[in-house]
């Protein structure tokens, strides 16, 4: 597509220039190392508060209750052909990109805005106008620049940077540690003004002066047999692995919030337990759904996550608890830097002068060896336990993940062999390609759906099944093709329960591909009674 020539001043455009290069670069970069030196680039040499508010979009930190994407999509509707759009929509799958590919720009001369003119604009505009404004922008960039724009509006970048990547590059530029910046990251706000202060030494290190900040977690070690063979048992304490979500528990003197492991804040999703947090300390545990004291699967909590809002009925019907695995603060002191043993003496003094409602402690396993332990986690299959936690008793608590220390020893995971049924082309990179694979079982004559894959293949077998997807397609509807009933695909799977929102009555835990199976007719493929008979425990007949 040729580039349009900029509206009004080009040198008005350079935020949002340099912004555009910055994503389009990232998508092109495959190396970690080198999105890292391009975020560098990108805030060591744009200004403020340009290049906050770029960070702020990269962090996912951005958002704009009138401009949504919605909006994007009705304003390509009524400068293209609506079919054209959804066709184009269709095969780019990004909305955003193929809007900037495919907007037929009416050049004005109204001046363009800055980057943070743009967030500006978008958070106090009135509703009405902004189809308006936006369109003007629109007409007044070229692709890439739409591309940025877009973007920005819409959120869910989706370049390949992280904001983890981002707070690396932040670290390299002051020439401090990523995890000095994370635990200050949630007192500031976007442009982070105070944040790149510091870091160019014009000004001090941010002060959380007592407010609820993440800290960042100690993460586990996949236990390989090399590490297994060299482990003393005396050396080690075992906890099961719930099968829930990791959270960090934060409540000061001015506030508490509720963490995920990767730091976003989800106190607005579990109510309950922030009103439960009334004291003063940092805690480390596993966000489950208990009932009478039993965890319930893991497909129970899927219902609470990513909610908005939570109603009274939600509540009642998939009721969540905590249970605690460490004690990082008591009070204001800080406690990561004691030996586990110490910081599990202290967690559970602290949990019997508390008594905090809706947690409980995560027991210890007593064990005399290690062959003892693998017996007690191949049985744990039914209790929603993925495995078991193993931790050194003389370990600090340290940020990310340092070998040696802890290891998670999760359970051999379950397989069956299903016939593929549908594919769906994917987004982002896999755009271009059929990657998201729905397969059944046979019951009696008849397939049914039992899940749905994504990932676990290579790219040679991606590209495989790509062709196979085209080449064998009986039938589209909309974006979804249903596929000759042939290809046999055996997926793994965590664990299976049972659902009444699948026509098969069983849904699986993180499904994915472990292999092609072309050595298999499809008739021969596992029938659903396989499954049910996992998800209750006992194994399938033959």
């Amino acid at each position: 597509m040729q580039s349009l020539e900029f509206c009004g001043d080009r040198a008005t455009w350079l935020a949002m220039i340099a912004f555009a290069a910055l994503l389009e670069r990232l998508v092109f970069t495959p190396s970690r190392n080198a999105k890292i030196a391009l975020l560098r680039r990108y805030f060591a040499t744009q200004p403020d508060p340009d290049r906050g508010i770029g960070l702020a979009a990269i962090a996912g930190d951005l958002s704009f209750s009138a401009a949504k994407p919605g909006l994007i999509r009705e304003l390509a509707a009524s400068r293209t052909d609506p079919v054209l759009f959804e066709w184009s929509y269709d095969y780019v799958g990004d909305l955003a990109e193929t809007v900037a590919l495919i907007w037929p720009a009416r050049p004005a001369a109204s001046a363009p805005p800055t980057l943070a003119e743009v967030v500006e604009t978008l958070e106090t505009a009135p509703k009405a106008a902004l189809p308006g404004l936006v369109a003007e922008w629109l007409d007044c960039a070229d692709a890439s620049t739409r591309l940025a724009l877009l973007k920005l509006i819409t959120g869910g970048l989706r370049v390949g940077a992280s904001t983890r990547l981002a707070k690396i590059a932040l670290a390299e530029i002051g020439g401090v540690d990523a995890d000095d910046v994370e635990e200050v990251w949630h007192g500031l706000e976007p442009p982070y003004l105070p944040l790149f202060a510091w870091l160019e030494g014009r000004g001090p290190k941010p002060d959380p002066a007592g407010a609820p900040v993440f800290r960042p977690p100690m993460l586990a070690h996949p236990l390989e047999p090399a590490d297994f063979a060299a482990l003393q048992p005396l050396d080690w304490r075992a906890e099961w692995k719930w099968d829930g979500i990791r959270v960090q528990l934060v409540a000061t003197a001015t506030g508490r919030r509720l963490y995920s492991r990767g730091a976003d804040d989800i106190s607005g999703t579990f109510p309950e337990i922030v009103g439960a947090m009334d004291f003063q300390a940092v805690l480390d545990g596993e966000l489950l759904v208990i009932r009478d004291g039993e965890v319930a699967p893991f497909g129970d909590l899927q219902q609470r996550l990513n909610r908005k809002t939570v109603g009274a009925k939600m509540l009642s019907a998939f009721p969540v608890g905590v249970r605690l695995y460490d004690l990082l603060f008591d009070g204001t002191e800080d406690l990561r830097g004691l030996p586990f043993d110490h910081r599990r003496e202290r967690l559970q003094a602290w949990f019997a002068r508390t008594a905090p409602r809706r947690m409980d402690l995560s027991p210890l396993i007593q064990f005399s060896s290690l062959e003892e332990l693998m017996v007690l986690r191949d049985g744990a299959r039914a209790a929603s336990i993925e495995g078991l936690m193993l931790k050194r008793g003389d370990s600090a608590y340290l940020p990310g993940r340092v070998k040696g220390q802890w290891w998670k020893w999760k359970r051999d995971p379950l397989t069956v062999d299903a016939v593929l049924m549908y594919a769906q082309r994917g987004h982002g990179k896999r755009s271009s390609f059929y990657s998201d694979y729905t397969f059944g079982l046979w019951r009696g004559d008849e397939l049914v759906p039992v899940g749905k894959a994504y990932f676990g293949f290579t790219d040679q077998e991606l590209a495989f099944l790509d062709r196979w997807i085209r080449n064998n397609t009986t039938a589209r509807f909309g974006p979804v093709r249903e596929v000759e009933k042939s290809m046999v695909l055996e997926v793994a799977f965590d664990a299976a329960q049972l659902s009444n929102r699948h026509k098969s009555g069983v849904a699986m835990r993180f499904p994915r591909l472990a292999r092609i199976r072309t050595d298999k007719p499809a008739a021969e493929a596992d029938r659903l009674e396989t499954l049910m008979a996992l998800v209750e425990g006992r194994a399938p007949d033959g």
